[in-house]
């Protein structure tokens, strides 16, 4: 079995990392990391109510970790 690795130079993971704190600079210059964080609590209650109206989710599962890794993600930006 032969594997395949990538390598990266600093350089590219140094402007990849920027560029995602751009991006999360972007997102948090519109609400606070605690706001996104219940926000999400929010929309997630929303879909769990909905589910009596749309019937049974088999991938309700994967979309709460979903939703508890984005929670988890403002929390830990919050502390920054």
């Amino acid at each position: 079995m032969e594997m395949h690795t990538k390598t990266h130079s600093i350089e590219s993971t140094d402007s990849t990392l920027l560029a995602y704190g751009r991006e999360v600079g972007k997102l948090l210059s519109s609400s606070s990391a605690e706001s996104w964080r219940d926000e999400l609590w929010t929309m997630f209650t929303g879909y769990i109510i909905s589910l009596k109206e749309q019937g049974h989710a088999p991938e309700l599962c994967d979309t709460y970790f979903s939703f508890k890794e984005l929670v988890e993600f403002f929390a830990n930006v919050g502390r920054i």
